[in-house]
């Protein structure tokens, strides 16, 4: 497994842009494609956006699409959200996920693909 820590998340008005960071360490980061997922009080963890390991490939919910991107730098093993106007429903823990299958070549990123995840990071988005 690798080891993850996430950063950047806090406190901000709504239409207002955050950039959460990714750092990774431990197993290889080339190779597996990167995710991040968030949780919101009482509900459950869900899919935010994917990016394939080569970095050439993005996949985001439809609820994200056109106002967060992911990327990732393989040479500083960190992989990161920037998320443009931020939405009060947006608020979450935000966790930065590793998934289990090198190579992978598909757009399957279910939860159950990830084997790594970063302590979380709180972001709150005020109305």
């Amino acid at each position: 497994q690798v080891q993850l820590v996430e950063s950047g998340g806090g406190l901000v008005q709504a239409g207002g842009s955050l950039r959460l960071s990714c750092a990774a360490s431990g197993r290889t980061f080339y190779g597996y494609d990167m995710g991040w997922f968030r949780q919101a009080p009482g509900k459950d963890r869900e899919f935010v956006a994917a990016v394939s390991w080569s970095g050439g490939s993005t996949y985001y919910a439809d609820s994200v699409k056109g106002r967060f991107t992911i990327s990732r730098d393989n040479a500083k093993n960190t992989v990161y959200l920037q998320m443009n106007s931020l939405k009060p429903e947006d608020t979450a823990v935000y966790y930065c996920g590793a998934d289990r299958r090198r190579y992978y070549s598909g757009s399957d990123y279910s939860l159950q693909n990830f084997d790594s995840w970063g302590q979380g990071t709180q972001v709150t988005v005020s109305s």
